[in-house]
């Protein structure tokens, strides 16, 4: 068995067994749970592997009166000590029939249950090279390999309860229709009738890997009266909270449920092919976005979709309120609740690829700034 410790490879040697694994909804994350027959330890690994978090699990003989550096000398989980844990004496091997895993709705963290009961919870910020590890019902004291379960158990119970509600939600007959209906009710007020409605569009990007969630469309909202452009809105992106997001911020709800758009008066089928690159980058990439953030395109300038094959955009720019720019006066999106959380609407501002390194360098706000200053629009045309 691996050291608990960051961006160790997956455990290797016949001494270690997989007691249970899965696979986070969004296909980046997995949990392994192995044992060597004296102790267990979960795993939270990335797409390559790598373990990112983890947590000790339970001794299973006598644990020693100091912790038995040997072990982690020799690459393996430690037995922690009889001052660290619940069951001084060892308690049984786990049975794989009797374990549960929950992701989060995030899918950047995992909860581990025995029997109905919470055993291990590894949460997104669990970071074994800062020594954060996962937190162990039978770890009674603070180590570098288990936080005590008890401590938070508050916290970490209606959350793992939220996230099956969550996913069962998910599952339910009839249950994506009735958000889409929400979001579409919601666009219609907020920018009238519709035209084109893309399904699907994140499913464009899978490589040929197994599509996961979250299923994403894009709705068209044409120009109208005295509106001259089309806006592209997203359909799909807020109904999961995005990952990491209680690393940076205190509240999420806030933040945690967002919709991208698009204003533009290119053809749509051209400004909406920005969609399929963003809309499942949280989830894929285990990210959030904020408003100011700018995001880099991942292949050749000439290929960015809302160019022209000679302009320079390298990347964009994600806007709350695009009012900070020049152009006309844009359309409020606000009003639209999902489980307690407001959804906010980022619009999408093509920049360079000097632009992005600037506001990389400076701050956003700085990067904004400059672009009014230059008259730079929010419509994209």
């Amino acid at each position: 068995m691996s050291v608990l410790r960051r961006g160790a490879a997956s455990p290797q040697g016949s001494a270690a067994t997989v007691v249970h694994a899965a696979a986070s909804p969004y296909g980046s994350r997995r949990l392994t749970v192995e044992t060597d027959g004296e102790v267990t330890a979960a795993y939270l690994k990335d797409a390559r592997d790598s373990v990112i978090g983890a947590v000790w699990i339970a001794n299973h003989r006598e644990a020693p009166p100091d912790l038995d550096r040997s072990r982690l000398d020799a690459g393996r989980a430690p037995l922690l000590p009889e001052s660290h844990v619940r069951h001084p004496a060892g308690r049984p091997a786990l049975a794989p029939e009797t374990l549960e895993v929950v992701w989060f709705e995030e899918g950047d963290g995992v909860a581990l249950l025995e029997e109905g009961g919470l055993l291990a919870v590894i949460p997104g910020w669990s970071d074994m090279g800062r020594g954060i590890p996962g937190y162990a019902r039978d770890a009674t004291l603070q180590s570098p390999f288990a936080f005590p379960l008890d401590e938070e158990i508050e916290d970490f119970g209606p959350r793992v309860d939220q996230a099956r509600e969550h996913w069962k939600r998910c599952r339910a007959d009839g249950s994506w229709a009735e958000f889409q209906q929400s979001i579409l009710g919601h666009l219609l007020q907020r920018l009238g009738p519709s035209g084109h409605y893309w399904h699907d569009v994140g499913r464009q990007l899978a490589n040929g890997r197994p599509n996961v969630a979250p299923t994403v469309g894009v709705s068209e909202r044409p120009a109208r009266g005295d509106r001259k452009f089309t806006v592209l809105s997203t359909v799909g992106m807020s109904r999961q909270r995005m990952p990491t997001v209680e690393l940076y911020e205190d509240d999420v709800a806030p933040y945690g449920r967002i919709e991208l758009a698009v204003a533009s008066t290119l053809p749509s089928q051209r400004s909406g092919s920005i969609f399929p690159w963003l809309a499942q980058y949280p989830w894929r990439s285990v990210t959030w976005f904020a408003p100011g953030d700018v995001v880099k395109w991942y292949h050749e300038a000439r290929t960015f979709p809302l160019g022209n094959g000679e302009s320079s955009w390298e990347g964009v720019l994600l806007l709350d309120d695009p009012n900070r720019l020049a152009g006309p006066e844009a359309p409020g999106m606000t009003g639209l609740t999902l489980s307690g959380d407001a959804v906010r609407w980022l619009w999408l501002v093509p920049i360079t690829g000097e632009e992005h390194r600037f506001a990389k360098s400076e701050g956003s706000d700085a990067l904004i700034r400059r672009l009014a200053q230059q008259g730079r629009s929010w419509v994209v045309s």
